[in-house]
């Protein structure tokens, strides 16, 4: 119940906004409070609020990532490349125009989250999915396919506090398992959406009998992908009426607990001046937080790296084999993507919550990394396998490297969010999602060059053809591996498990 205290010297009373359990304090009507209260009431896994986690997470990965099978393809029709080397030249600066707009508002983003909320920010986003994917889906030009996805990635902020949204929704035995299914749920929709734009992409050729070629489909050849995923965005929105909010809306010290003494001040003022505390005045800044700076540049090399990978494994998949890839269709690639999916699905619900536990998210990722290593140097002499070897050999390989890279970026949210208080987490979360959409920019374009310049030395006594991809890839692994060790990681004292 709230107490009543005398405000002045009179005899009238008034209900104070300030609840106690069990030694905590909660101020009735503010969001953030009620979680906290729920949190405390309820010490089980709160099923509800990772169920929103996940589907808002599949909403901003979903667009990401079903234009990469079909984007050979559409940019070979869109005939902006004049020979086939080129196309994946081309194609990378597709993918890099979403990541180049996210980069440019992901710390504005975060800001926005510690100060109106992280409900509002994420309503948002959606809806720039909805709106702007659906506009790529009906790009005829190569601007406009780099235009739209531009703005989707400049208005889609919401990314950086659903992770800071993961952590508050959650007692902190559940913090793993709720940034887990943030990098599950991605990961996730990075496999599903290929799969859709494997299939559902170039309708009217892979199913004639439903899709005529003078039909909208056919005249829009990748609309139907982008369709989907925005319809499944829609869905979404509709249902975060009922997500709730977790910003506190008062004043709170540096671990994330209500001050007591500036909560009381303003009912024993008989002018009603709040006082005010000095925490927001002594705010350690985000740029010399250390263990913070530190997990955000370890997770913007691995987010170039996998983001690298992603553009390079479906090109180099579909080309041909006389540039040194697999000749394989784009159903093909759906389907292996679809099967690293569902495991990604069981290893992250099943599986990462075991291992960290038992080998810390920093020493986890460590041996992920070293893992990556080996698994990368073997792709190329994948080339020399036949069917249905090399279909066994390549979903095999596919679902490891999937699973362990989802294993370092979970890590790597874990530290960013524990390094912070509460209302400074959507902005460290914002400034983390801007440094990696700068690399995440950076990597499909690079990739792409690579990739392009790779195909046309493929005789060259170096590491000739796709072999300099997958050699270059595991520098940047390698680079990542070694920031994962002291004295550049600096772990907050309470959480250094090594």
């Amino acid at each position: 119940m709230a107490e009543e205290r005398s405000a002045g010297g009179g005899g009238e009373t008034r209900t104070a906004p300030l609840l106690e359990k069990k030694g905590a304090y909660y101020v009735e009507g503010c969001p953030g409070c009620g979680v906290e209260r729920r949190k405390a009431a309820d010490a089980g896994i709160p099923y509800g609020s990772l169920v929103y986690i996940w589907v808002v997470i599949l909403c901003t990965a979903l667009p990401i990532s079903s234009l990469f099978p079909f984007l050979y393809f559409m940019i070979r029709d869109l005939n902006v490349a004049k020979r086939t080397e080129d196309i994946g030249f081309y194609a990378g600066f597709v993918g890099a125009s979403f990541m180049f707009g996210r980069c440019l508002t992901s710390t504005a983003w975060g800001i926005a989250a510690d100060r109106i909320g992280r409900k509002p920010v994420i309503v948002f986003g959606i809806f720039s999915v909805v709106i702007f994917n659906t506009l790529f889906g009906l790009s005829v030009t190569y601007w406009m396919a780099i235009a739209t996805r531009f703005l989707l990635g400049a208005l889609n902020g919401l990314l950086g506090p659903i992770k800071a949204y993961a952590i508050e929704v959650c007692r902190p035995e559940h913090e793993a398992l709720a940034l887990s299914l943030v990098s599950t749920a991605w990961g996730i929709g990075l496999i599903i959406g290929p799969a859709l734009g494997g299939y559902l992409a170039l309708p009217a050729e892979k199913y004639p009998s439903i899709f005529s070629p003078d039909s909208f489909f056919g005249r829009f050849p990748y609309f139907l992908p982008c369709l989907c995923t925005s319809m499944f965005a829609a869905v979404v929105l509709v249902s975060c009426i009922w997500m709730p909010e977790t910003l506190h809306k008062h004043k709170v010290n540096e671990n994330g607990n209500q001050c007591v003494e500036a909560l009381e001040a303003p009912l024993i003022d008989p002018k009603g001046n709040a006082v005010q505390s000095g925490n927001v005045d002594t705010k350690k800044s985000l740029f010399k937080n250390w263990p913070l700076m530190s997990s955000i540049i370890i997770y913007c090399v691995f987010s170039f790296h996998d983001m690298a990978y992603t553009e390079v494994f479906s090109l180099w998949a579909e080309s041909d084999r006389k540039y040194g890839g697999l000749s394989l269709s784009s159903e093909d690639v759906g389907q292996t993507l679809a099967i690293t999916g569902a495991s990604l699905l069981v290893y992250q619900l099943f599986m990462y919550p075991r291992i960290n536990k038992v080998l810390g998210h920093v020493r986890s990722s460590q041996i992920a990394a070293v893992l990556c290593i080996p698994i990368l140097f073997a792709y190329p002499y994948m080339t020399y396998l036949s069917e249905p070897g090399l279909s066994i050999v390549l979903n095999i390989a596919s679902v490891i490297k999937n699973n362990l890279g989802v294993t370092i970026i979970t890590g790597t949210f874990i530290l960013q969010n524990n390094a912070v208080p509460q209302d400074q987490r959507g902005a460290a979360n914002g400034l983390a999602m801007t440094g990696m959409s700068f690399f995440k920019a950076v990597a499909p374009a690079g990739a792409g060059i690579v990739f392009s310049w790779a195909q046309k030395r493929q005789h060259a006594f170096f590491f000739p053809g796709d072999q300099m991809v997958f050699f270059l890839l595991n520098i940047v692994e390698l680079l990542g591996l070694v920031l994962t060790f002291k004295p550049f990681l600096a772990v907050p004292e309470q959480y250094d498990r090594n």
